[in-house]
């Protein structure tokens, strides 16, 4: 790698621009989207000063039901403060033509209401729509670009990198060509399994570039094989002038490359900044002494793993097949496993390794190494798999015609077939979810988490939970004192400076 911008002969050196990614995939990678409202809104304030690009937020898709489920907190609610807090930085959402990866895409009327009230928040600027993994490229791009469009909503769309025979360079420049085509405002290669290379970067993304046109192209990577940082800086070299990066401690492991890390080695090969690392310290300290408190991992560099470039199964993945095979009293065979997930993958056609085919090409893999033979059972995604449902890497001329013949034959396959939902319309859905007389809000709530009873105690579970730490002592300490009603008053004084303030509970 050439180190320095000098290579840019008479032209001048664009600043370098970075997209946030620690509440939505930093949390995601590392906190198993474990961050909550208030450890978000502790440090919101910071982020919005830092000079960002746009700042990814968790607000849609499996954020909502871990927000309602598991952290009893109001995602509604969560959007507004995240508009409120970060009112000058671009709000970047994940998303796309369904809730949840692993279930039954929802009617467009749904999908619509959904990001209408998104937007309503505030909480929604730019949409970020993954192209080449479920089909969205030709099925759902048509419609749901031009809806953002109608909501003011800016457009990012993404490539999503794997490695196999058919996705060569070439792919993905003809892909890039047809995103040009939806008139994007940004185009990014997500790299989700931190698979790339320099040399692999130096022969993909001149053709992306150069198909792309006027259109910025952003890089999008994870640390899990180590080499994400060094990726990110041959893409600076290259042109790529916008890179996905964290604030530690959501930054590293298994998430993106921390942004301290990535500015400073920016700047020693003479390309400028954008972010106010100043700012961001504080945020870091407050996240890290979060972290610290409530016994949730700090990101850190990976050791280099090989294996990663044989099976590609993303390390969040990995971590539930353990739970998996630790159930099935098989986690000694967690090699095995792995090794069989190379065989699945090239049986089905190389699916990209991203959310839903990552699980569904591990869940087969374990069935097969627990019966001791290849789809003996086959799990109902597999067969959907062969039907064509999931788009573009779905049942194509690169499965294995013998499989997809077994496949689609099997009884199993009629029945899904006959049982795929009719499109309702929203008045339908209403009558189910409570009539008229129920918000939006509350109606797509229940929708999503299938009924009432999860959202009742969520707000049985009141307010969220305020993050006050050690790096705001003298908050805390009001605070405090504050819940006291013999306090009067509280008097801090530094030399000949004096500052009083009354409790105004005693009163």
């Amino acid at each position: 790698m050439t180190v320095g911008a000098d290579s840019f002969v008479g032209e001048a050196v664009m600043e370098v621009r970075f997209i946030d990614t620690t509440f939505r995939d930093g949390s995601q990678s590392l906190w198993a989207l474990g961050l909550r409202v208030g450890m978000i809104e502790a440090v919101a304030e910071y982020m919005n000063r830092a000079g960002f690009e746009a700042i990814e937020v968790p607000v849609t898709g499996i954020f909502v039901k871990k927000f309602v489920r598991d952290l009893k907190e109001d995602p509604w609610e969560m959007s507004r403060m995240v508009a409120r807090k970060m009112p000058d930085t671009t709000r970047i959402c994940i998303g796309g033509a369904f809730f949840h990866p692993f279930e039954a895409p929802p009617p467009r009327s749904i999908v619509e209401l959904f990001f209408e009230r998104l937007v309503d928040t505030g909480a929604l600027n730019r949409i970020q729509l993954v192209a080449n993994t479920t089909g969205q490229l030709e099925r759902a791009f048509p419609w749901i670009v031009p809806m953002f469009r109608r909501l003011g909503v800016q457009v990012s769309l993404a490539l999503s990198y794997t490695i196999s025979p058919r996705h060569t360079d070439e792919y993905y420049a003809r892909k890039t060509r047809e995103l040009v085509a939806f008139r994007p405002d940004t185009i990014y290669l997500k790299d989700q399994g931190g698979l790339l290379t320099v040399d692999r970067l130096r022969t993909l993304m001149p053709g992306m570039l150069r198909n792309a046109s006027d259109v910025p192209v952003e890089l999008h990577s994870h640390c899990t094989t180590g080499l994400a940082p060094l990726v990110y800086l041959e893409a600076l070299q290259l042109g790529v002038r916008t890179v996905h990066t964290a604030v530690p401690p959501l930054a590293n492991g298994a998430s993106q490359p921390s942004v301290f890390n990535v500015a400073a080695n920016a700047r020693l090969m003479g390309f400028p900044t954008s972010v106010d690392e100043s700012v961001l310290r504080t945020a870091s300290e407050r996240l890290t002494a979060i972290a610290k408190k409530e016994n949730l991992p700090i990101g850190a560099p990976l050791e280099y793993d090989g294996a990663q470039y044989v099976h590609q199964v993303p390390g969040g993945v990995i971590s539930n097949l353990k739970h998996q095979l630790g159930e099935m009293r098989i986690l000694h065979r967690l090699d095995e496993v792995l090794e069989e997930t190379v065989q699945v993958r090239k049986d089905l056609g190389y699916p990209i390794m991203i959310t839903p085919h990552s699980q569904f090409v591990v869940t087969q893999s374990a069935l097969n190494v627990a019966m001791g033979e290849r789809y003996k059972h086959v799990i109902d995604e597999i067969i959907l798999f062969a039907q064509g449902v999931y788009g573009e890497d779905s049942g194509y001329p690169w499965m294995d015609p013998n499989l997809k013949d077994k496949l689609l034959n099997l009884p199993r396959a009629k029945e899904l077939a006959a049982g795929r939902k009719r499109d309702i319309t929203l008045e339908e859905i209403r009558r189910q979810l409570g009539g008229t007389g129920v918000s939006d809000e509350e109606f797509l709530l229940r929708y999503i988490m299938k009924g009432e009873e999860e959202i009742a105690a969520m707000h049985a579970a009141g307010p969220p939970r305020q993050y006050l730490n050690a790096t705001a002592p003298l908050l805390t300490l009001v605070r405090e004192l504050g819940k006291h009603e013999r306090v009067r008053f509280v008097q801090v004084q530094r030399g000949r400076d004096s500052l009083v303030i009354q409790n105004r509970s005693s009163a």
